[in-house]
């Protein structure tokens, strides 16, 4: 079960109170499968992206070459399971207040 804390301040104390938000497991694989289906689009949109950009610079390549550079791409541009799954969390949290 995935659980994140988030500070929850209050006007009686100069403290936050740190409360603990628990995703179900359904709600956990639902995020799951939307991270995943995002990162299979997120990766061919980077092989698409890497093969344009070998074409604009007329490099010469093989196979590998646009793997690894969209690997790069996808690299500093995925989003991470754990990331939506805090995320969700979040949202929960927020609907508390």
């Amino acid at each position: 079960m995935f659980r994140k804390s988030f500070p929850r301040t209050s006007e009686k104390s100069t403290y936050p109170t740190w409360e603990e938000v628990f995703l179900y497991p359904e709600e956990e694989k639902e995020v799951e499968d939307f991270a995943k289906k995002e990162n299979i689009r997120l990766m061919k949109e980077c092989i698409r992206d890497s093969k344009k950009i070998f074409g604009e610079e007329s490099l010469q390549f093989y196979q590998s070459d646009v793997i690894n550079v969209a690997i790069a791409l996808f690299e500093k541009e995925s989003s991470h399971v754990v990331y939506h799954k805090e995320s969700k969390a979040r949202d929960k949290f927020d609907k508390t207040k």
